[in-house]
């Protein structure tokens, strides 16, 4: 199974959607600011100077994770990351993680943030492996199910 990490294009939308979602829905809810963000990744990621990336096997969009400047932290926050749960267990998230990092040292960014949540056992473990450190979550964090914030200075 060849796994491609390819740019998003307009026309992985839906898919960029629905894998966020179906992991939202299964461990969560979907909060009204997931759901702008979603339905609108190119006003507001790629519009406002971020990236997203998909994960392709046999032309199906199997994974998928954004990256969205933060200009007051001199970062960007890794967010929207998912995988298909039909390709769990297959590498896929190290894959695009491990594409991530390479990204970011690529372009020069000073450093990664991520909010999460503890209950995403797998999701901290591959943080941790790939050497994300534990910060402070802030009191005013975006996110209501974030209950662990971390960082990677490149």
């Amino acid at each position: 199974m060849e796994i491609k990490i390819i740019p998003f294009e307009n026309k992985y939308s839906k898919d960029f959607y629905n894998l966020n979602i179906e992991w939202l829905k299964k461990y969560f809810y979907v909060e009204p600011f997931d759901e702008e963000v979603l339905s609108n990744p190119l006003e507001y990621i790629i519009n406002k100077g971020g990236y997203i990336f998909c994960a392709e096997v046999n032309n199906i969009i199997v994974g998928t994770y954004a990256l969205m400047p933060l200009p007051k932290q001199n970062a960007f926050e890794l967010t929207k990351m998912a995988v298909s749960p039909n390709f769990r267990g297959q590498k896929i998230g190290q894959k695009l993680l491990q594409h991530c990092i390479k990204f970011a040292k690529a372009n020069n960014f000073n450093r990664l943030l991520l909010y999460s949540s503890r209950k995403l056992e797998n999701a901290i473990y591959l943080y941790r492996k790939f050497g994300f450190k534990e910060i402070e979550v802030e009191n005013n964090c975006p996110y209501k199910r974030c209950d662990i914030k971390m960082e990677y200075f490149l």
